[in-house]
């Protein structure tokens, strides 16, 4: 039997912290741009850096075949998703909202169902109740509540964006590797965001105010995004999966830190049911290959 690969602890500890101080960065950054434009400054300030790392590696150029994936990809999983989450983020608390993004999975795997003709055991559909169920316990604790329009149906269209994402760019991953497909996609967002770059600079902010855009554009849109790459590549898809239970609770714990958030008993309580139901979609949702018997001689 061949052993597992250490977990790159460090790896784990980067892309984890990046990625969830987005949600109180943002909140933070919020006060001084509108939803689109702090989108847009954010992801400028990473296609620069894209730029710069692809002109150093010169990797393939994208097929002619898998351009429209590449534009769905940057549209959907960065431009439209970046649009709802800071419009979400207005009303929705930073540890609700990663909470709620935690659904994308849940979301991701009834996408499959609908669309790519997979299937789900009866556990899978049982995590897929859970997982509504506490939904709908954070959701009735936030503003405006589950109305539509309210932060939290604004989130979950947010989360929806990010399984449709994750649908759409796994060809892609497998073809050009998860580093050069993300740098890609970056770029085509960022690109897609352009038009409402001139409200974020004509907004006259001081530098504090920037400095929140250079960490959202450094920190969880390129460094979140290597070192997951990373770990992905040392421990493989199915091990690292787990571990991004643990983005949550940093979320809630950074939260705190920044922006002095405590959550309430019923984001809590939600918030654990969702993980809890998204975790048996994961471990026990899909139906195992049946494998053949061999006739012998």
């Amino acid at each position: 039997m061949v052993p597992h690969k250490p977990v790159p602890v460090l790896a784990v500890v980067a892309a984890l912290l990046s990625w969830a101080c987005a949600y109180p960065v943002v909140r933070l950054a919020l006060p001084f741009f509108a939803p689109v434009p702090l989108a847009a400054a954010r992801y400028m300030v990473a296609a620069c850096l894209v730029v710069c790392w692809l002109c150093v590696k010169r990797p393939a150029l994208p097929r002619l075949k898998d351009i429209p994936r590449f534009l769905a990809c940057g549209g959907i999983g960065i431009a439209l998703y970046n649009i709802l989450f800071n419009t979400g983020e207005q009303t929705v608390s930073a540890g609700a909202a990663s909470l709620l993004l935690n659904t994308a999975p849940f979301l991701a795997a009834i996408a499959a169902v609908l669309f790519l003709n997979e299937r789900l055991t009866v556990c899978g559909w049982l995590g897929s109740l859970i997982s509504f169920t506490g939904v709908v316990i954070i959701g009735s604790g936030q503003p405006g509540g589950l109305g539509f329009g309210s932060g939290t149906t604004v989130m979950l269209a947010a989360a929806l964006c990010s399984a449709t994402y994750y649908l759409l760019q796994r060809p892609l991953v497998t073809r050009y590797g998860a580093l050069v497909t993300t740098a890609y996609i970056l770029l085509i967002g960022a690109g897609l965001l352009l038009p409402w770059l001139p409200g974020a600079i004509n907004t006259h902010n001081g530098w504090p105010a920037w400095a929140l855009v250079g960490v959202l554009g450094v920190f969880p849109s390129i460094l979140g995004y290597g070192a997951w790459a990373h770990v992905v590549g040392q421990v493989g898809v199915a091990r690292s999966s787990g571990l991004l239970y643990l983005l949550s609770p940093t979320t809630l714990l950074l939260a705190f830190v920044l922006v002095r958030e405590v959550p309430n008993a019923r984001t809590l309580i939600g918030g654990c049911i969702v993980m809890a139901g998204v975790g048996l979609m994961q471990m026990y949702g899909h139906p195992r290959p049946q494998l053949k018997a061999e006739k012998t001689a």
